[in-house]
């Protein structure tokens, strides 16, 4: 495991202490799953785009169309 040091708004180390008091977590771990979470999010949101940008791309529309007649064959047979 790697220590991490870092500083935070006022606010945030407010709202943090209030929260890991709440759910009786240490701040580190509601850090860790915070941090995961956000990491999953960017991550979504990174593959949303991604489709996004090549839902307009003739080529790749025509690969997957082709690749959906191969697979409608296998299943037929």
């Amino acid at each position: 495991m790697v220590t991490f040091t870092s500083s935070i708004p006022d606010d945030l180390s407010r709202q943090l202490n209030e929260k890991a008091k709440t759910l009786l977590l240490p701040k580190n771990k509601l850090i860790e799953n915070a941090l995961r979470l956000y990491l999953e999010y960017l991550d979504r949101a990174e593959y949303i785009k991604s489709y996004k940008k090549v839902k307009d791309d003739e080529d790749i529309l025509l690969m997957a169309e082709e690749g959906m007649e191969n697979y409608l064959r296998q299943i037929e047979e």
